[in-house]
Formats: structure tokens, C-alpha cells, sequence
């Protein structure tokens, strides 16, 4: 895992806010506000925090989907974003992505077998026999059988729809899935299912993942590092092992204090979140988190703290751990 696959630096998408008759831009949402991280090759990053902080934005700036307003993304050594949309069509058969919900990007008018058929067309994969033979052989790695093919996506339960999904990303044979909240819209005892078999494909086709969740219980499962995002902007990252045992930012803290532990004699330390996550349009000054930090100093009121290395590979974004913070 040496070899780094994915370079994000500077990453910003900016929405505008308009207003009156003519449509005049009178403010704008900081969706993603500055961020950079890297994926090694062969890892699996997992990327949470609360909804509307900017993940799955940031998922789809990846693909792409969303052009970013200002940042580069580095793919296999080659800067995507100023790719045109021939090039990086060609490009996204080395990079797939699982949505969250599976009914909503499955085509509901499509066979199992056209819509896991259709990547390898548009990408001009195999001759038509080859394509339905890849068709069934994909199907039963993700657990179900060849007979599914000529099923549409409505007589499936939500756990199949979202393998139906796995397998469609897996058909050109990617480096990078962007697995966007893969497992939240799916009940409890499927998701363990799903999570085990991205953790099995992994490991048998050699992918690198992207993991995006709200839920940190979910994401320890499955993740080598975390980084934990809050209104836009990367607040800590280490290995996903730091984490959970020494987390550093309040946020991190907050959430983790969140998790339900299933052992009604274990008393969890006191630091649930309180108070709701301000606005992207209108971020508060300093830390965007001081509005609801227990720890709150003065200079997190007017200085906004920048990602550093606090520990060897763990990075946070706290004055808490500054020279600022230290200086008062």
C-alpha cells in the first residue's frame, strides 16, 4: 500500500445562492471548503461526519459529477479535473461508484442483465456473448445467481438491489470504487452482509476504496484511516485503529460518544453533540465547531485552525493542539 492511487488538494465547491427577478448571485454554500487528502493503493479510506458536511459532494467531485470550483484531483498520476468529458468518460472505467440508494440508480426499465451489461458496452468490452457470460459470472460473486438476469430491479429486496449495484461498478474491472453511504439505507442485519462482501471483493479483485457514512460504528469495520469532515472541511485523519482509541478533535469525540455499544454496563464518557450544525452559507468565524464545543477557547472564535500532524500519521484541525491556542 505504498504507492498512492487518489491525490485531492485544495479540493472547494462553492454553490451559489441567488436571488430577486434576474437571478443576481447574492451569497454562495460552502459545500467543500479546502480539503486534501490522499488513498493509497489497495486501502480503504472511510470518509463521515453529520449530513451536510460535504462528503458525498466531495464523493462525486471525485467522479466528476459535480465539477469543483477551485483543487486538483490526482488519479493514477494524472490530474483529472481539467479532463474533458471524452477523456474522463474513457477515465471512469477505472473509477465506479455505489450509490446510496440502489432502487433510485438502478433503471427500473432495464433487465439486471442490460443494466450490468451497459458499462461494458459504452466502454466497448467483449462481444455480446462475452458480455451476458461476464454478466452471470458477476452475479454469483456478489451472491446471487445467473437466473436473476432477466429480473427487474423491483422484485428485488434492498440488500440484492444494492449487490446488483456492487457488481455493476465491478464490471469494468476499476481500480477506485466511491462507495457513497452504501449500507444506510439498508437494514441492520443486511448491512453486516454487504460490508463483508465489499471487505471479501476487496481483497480478491485488489480495489481501493473511498467509504462515505455518517455512521462511524459502520465505517470502523471497513476502514484502514478515517477522516472526519465538519461543514465542508477535513477536521482529523489517522488510521482507523488512532481513532477510535485516541480521538482527538471534540467533534471526533462527540460522534464517537454517539455509537451504541451493545452492553447496557458499559458507561460511555459523556460528550454527545449538542445544538445543530450552522449553515454553509453563513459559517461562523474561527472554527466552524466552536458554536458547539465544549471546549471552547477564545482564539477559536477568531482564528480557524489549519489540518497539522499532531501525532505521528494522526492529523487534526484543533487549537486545542496549536502554537495559537498556546500563545495567548
Amino acid at each position: 500500500m505504498s504507492e498512492v492511487l487518489l491525490q485531492v488538494d485544495g479540493l472547494k465547491k462553492y454553490f451559489p445562492i441567488t436571488g430577486g427577478v434576474l437571478g443576481k448571485k447574492i451569497g454562495e454554500v460552502k459545500a467543500v471548503d479546502n480539503i486534501s487528502f490522499f488513498i493509497k493503493k489497495g486501502e480503504t479510506l472511510g470518509l463521515v461526519g453529520e449530513s451536510g458536511c460535504g462528503k458525498s459532494t466531495t464523493g462525486r467531485m471525485l467522479m466528476r459529477l459535480i465539477e469543483p470550483t477551485e483543487g486538483n484531483v490526482v488519479f493514477q498520476g494524472k490530474n483529472i479535473t481539467g479532463l474533458k468529458d471524452g477523456e474522463m468518460r474513457k477515465l471512469r472505467k477505472d473509477m465506479q461508484m455505489v450509490f446510496q440508494d440502489p432502487f433510485a440508480s438502478l433503471n427500473p426499465r432495464h433487465t439486471v442483465e442490460r443494466i450490468l451489461e451497459e458499462p461494458l458496452i459504452v466502454h466497448g468490452v467483449g462481444t455480446a456473448k462475452e458480455r451476458k457470460q461476464k454478466v452471470k459470472e458477476m452475479l454469483e460473486v456478489v451472491g446471487l445467481s445467473s437466473y436473476h438476469a432477466k429480473r427487474y430491479p423491483h422484485q428485488f429486496s434492498g440488500g440484492q438491489r444494492q449487490r446488483i449495484g456492487i457488481a455493476r461498478a465491478l464490471m469494468t474491472k476499476p481500480k477506485l470504487i466511491i462507495a457513497d453511504e452504501p449500507v444506510s439505507a439498508l437494514d441492520v442485519s443486511i448491512q453486516s452482509q454487504v460490508l463483508n462482501l465489499l471487505a471479501d471483493l476487496q481483497k480478491e479483485f485488489q480495489l481501493t476504496y473511498l467509504f462515505i457514512a455518517h455512521d462511524l460504528g459502520v465505517v470502523k469495520h471497513i476502514s484502514d484511516r478515517v477522516g472526519v469532515m465538519y461543514l465542508g472541511r477535513l477536521i482529523e485523519i489517522t488510521t482507523a485503529e488512532r481513532l477510535y482509541e485516541h480521538p482527538l478533535h471534540p467533534y471526533t469525540k462527540g460522534l464517537l460518544a454517539a455509537v451504541p455499544v451493545p452492553d447496557p454496563t458499559v458507561r460511555k464518557e459523556q460528550a454527545l453533540l449538542t445544538g445543530d450544525m450552522p449553515s454553509p452559507s453563513n459559517p461562523p468565524l474561527g472554527c466552524a465547531f466552536h458554536t458547539r464545543c465544549k471546549e471552547c477557547m477564545e482564539v477559536c472564535e477568531s482564528i480557524r485552525p489549519e489540518l497539522v500532524e499532531i501525532e505521528p500519521g494522526h492529523y487534526a484541525a484543533c487549537h486545542l493542539y496549536t502554537e495559537a491556542a498556546k500563545n495567548l
